[in-house]
Parts: structure tokens; C-alpha cells; sequence
């Protein structure tokens, strides 16, 4: 016999409709309820400036897969990369474009200055 083999239909399973389990709905309105929070938000904040560098260095430069085997030989190649990132841009800013302002104080920081307790040098300015 010719012709095309016979074509067999199984039948697809139906997603459950309706309302997810008791406990998964209480846990969603428990973290969306938290995501509402002041300190969620500032902790959201900091992790949120941080993914568009994270996307540009995975999409941007290919930093999904390393070029070379072995952990220090990868290592080199994402600090050189980073390097070459920073760079980059560097070279987008004009020179009369202002520098950052300065970052607050941290809690600790603040700590210590509200008691008059000195704040020991970063380990970055001891040598100068």
C-alpha cells in the first residue's frame, strides 16, 4: 500500500482552570502583599540597578559561554571583559558631564558619626 502513514490524534490534556490551591493563593497574596513594603522596595532597588549590567555582559558581550577552560582562565576573562566594559563607557561620557554625586552614608556609617566615633580609612586610601 502507498499514501501517507495514518495520522493518530491524542487527545490533549485540558489545563485546570479555576483558582490555584489554597496554599499557593495564600502565599501570592503573602509576597505581593510584601512587595508593597518601603524595605522590600529598597532591597528590590539595589538588585534592579544591578540586572541591566547583568543583561548587557550576558546578551551584550556573550558572557553566557567562556572562550577558555578552567576557573582562573574564566575568571580572567570576565574581569578583563568588565574592564573593557567600563571603558567603553567612560569613553560615552563627555568631559564636562558632571561627576556622580557621592553615595550616602551607610547605617553604619551614620552610626558612627551620630556617637563620635571615628570612622576607620577604607583599606583603598591607606597607601596614599
Amino acid at each position: 500500500m502507498s499514501g501517507p502513514p495514518p495520522v493518530h490524534h491524542f487527545p490533549r490534556e485540558r489545563p485546570e482552570r479555576g483558582l490555584p490551591p489554597r496554599e499557593l493563593r495564600d502565599l501570592q497574596i503573602h509576597v505581593r502583599a510584601e512587595q508593597q513594603t518601603p524595605e522590600w522596595k529598597a532591597r528590590y532597588a539595589v538588585r534592579s540597578g544591578i540586572e541591566g549590567t547583568i543583561n548587557e555582559f550576558a546578551h551584550g558581550h556573550g558572557m553566557r559561554r567562556c572562550r577558555y577552560r578552567g576557573q582562573p582562565k574564566a575568571h580572567l576573562q570576565h574581569v578583563l571583559t568588565a574592564i573593557a566594559v567600563n571603558i567603553e563607557r567612560l569613553s560615552g561620557q563627555s568631559a564636562t558631564e558632571e561627576a556622580p554625586s557621592t553615595r550616602s552614608p551607610t547605617a553604619f556609617q551614620t552610626y558612627l558619626d551620630e556617637n563620635d566615633i571615628p570612622r576607620p580609612k577604607s583599606w583603598r586610601t591607606l597607601g596614599t
